[in-house]
């Protein structure tokens, strides 16, 4: 089978195209045939060997898959061949089969094509989880959202109404972007190129500050963020976009009893009690209608590492996907 691999951490060119074995099946173990992947800045980060984790080399990425199962171990009962499912598994997603274990799988709701379904649970549970279980948003509370253009950002904004916000602050880079991010529901604009958009933000609410600030960027974009938060405010840390860390003084968080919280995926794939309801909600919001997945683009598995280049040059907006396979 077809594979997108490196062998050394770098740019996007480390990524090369590779003939590969196709995956065998045993026990509760699945084979998918893959028709969307989807490509997310943890791809780009185990790619430049700075992941959470360490990534052993050589490396497949792709953490996000939608397809058909076409084999299934003879431990296997809950699926069946010609099953359309999604899931998401640790590494080996940019490639035309995956191997996965059938307790991972979520079949897909008939309104969903594999594009849009590929486009959703990575960025979908970060959102999800970011705003209400860490974030522990709730109802009349302001919500700042950084890159909101972004494939997190675009559903953070989303799901941030959904879930009853009264104020959703969405920060990008350009006015396309935060056009984008009005058309998801966003209520003030704010451009980060912008030396003082920290200030714009405290204008917005009134000098008091948001309530929740979901930040990914790292560096000064923390030091900002966290002069935007309210009292009692939490700032929710997913990610450092930036590859920039932050110094701060945890006392700093005291006087106005606020705080600073970091959140993993992994660990919530870990919880099925937190992972399985959340997935469950997600799909339901995009089968009718109340959660809209905004593409970016659609592109062929060899076009990895120009894909890789367009996401962390932030020239695109919404989701990008690889298709390893039409479908």
């Amino acid at each position: 089978m077809k594979a997108i691999q490196f062998k050394k951490f770098g740019g996007p060119e480390v990524l090369e195209v590779i003939q590969a074995r196709r995956p065998i099946v045993s026990g509760r173990q699945v084979v998918i045939e893959v028709f969307a992947v989807g490509v997310n800045y943890a791809d780009t980060a185990r790619r430049e060997g700075q992941y959470v984790v360490p990534t052993p080399l050589p490396f497949i990425p792709g953490a996000e898959v939608a397809g058909i199962v076409i084999e299934v171990g003879d431990k296997v009962t809950s699926v069946a061949p010609g099953t359309r499912v999604v899931t998401l598994i640790e590494s080996g997603g940019y490639a035309e089969y995956v191997l996965a274990d059938e307790r991972s799988l979520i079949p897909l709701p008939d309104q969903l094509d594999f594009v849009t379904a590929a486009a959703l649970p990575l960025q979908g549970l970060s959102a999800y989880h970011v705003l209400k279980t860490m974030g522990r948003l709730e109802k009349g509370e302001s919500v700042l959202v950084h890159a909101a253009a972004g494939g997190v950002g675009t559903l953070a904004v989303q799901l941030a109404k959904i879930f009853g916000a009264g104020k959703v602050v969405a920060t990008a880079s350009t006015p396309e972007k935060l056009a984008l991010a009005k058309e998801m529901g966003a209520d003030v604009l704010v451009n980060y190129r912008e030396p003082h958009w920290d200030q714009e933000v405290l204008e917005a609410t009134q000098g008091k500050g948001v309530d929740v600030a979901l930040e990914m960027a790292g560096g000064d974009v923390f030091n900002k963020t966290l002069k935007c938060l309210a009292d009692f405010g939490r700032l929710v840390i997913f990610g450092v976009a930036s590859g920039e860390q932050s110094r701060f003084y945890p006392s700093s968080l005291m006087a106005r009893n606020q705080a600073v919280i970091g959140f993993f995926l992994p660990q919530v794939m870990r919880r099925p009690e937190l992972l399985l309801p959340s997935v469950s909600e997600l799909f339901q919001y995009a089968a009718d209608g109340r959660l809209r997945l905004t593409i970016g683009g659609v592109f062929p598995l060899e076009e990895a590492g120009e894909v890789h280049s367009l996401l962390q040059g932030r020239k695109t907006s919404g989701k990008l996907i690889l298709e390893p396979k039409k479908g």
